[in-house]
């Protein structure tokens, strides 16, 4: 998308659902406390490992995009642009993932 409107959509897409991933899960984590239940450790391992693998991710994107950026001479804007998009792009398909799973939950 030209002009970053993509990279501010992901942005602020984050910045909206992050939040509420967060509180879903206090929230279960919460009304497992309360009843007494043991926890959901799957759930819990699953939170640690995913943003293991997101980071991961993350970083090889940010560098294939800032290679393929010097290979093709862009502008520092649009190299810049292009990635921060690349590097935004697995936490963003994570945490929407998480969005619809969790609210299907409750």
């Amino acid at each position: 998308m030209s002009g970053g409107r993509q990279l501010r959509r992901d942005a602020f897409s984050l910045w909206l659902e992050a939040p509420l991933v967060i509180a879903m899960r206090c929230h279960d984590m919460q009304m497992a406390a309360l009843t007494g239940s043991t926890q959901d450790t799957a759930e819990m391992t699953r939170m640690v490992t995913e943003k293991m693998a997101a980071a991961a991710e993350s970083v090889v994107a940010a560098n294939f995009a800032m290679v393929q950026a010097m290979m093709t001479a862009a502008s520092p804007d649009v190299a810049a642009r292009a990635i921060s998009e690349a590097a935004l792009k697995p936490f963003g398909k994570r945490v929407r993932g998480n969005v619809r799973r969790l609210a299907r939950k409750t």
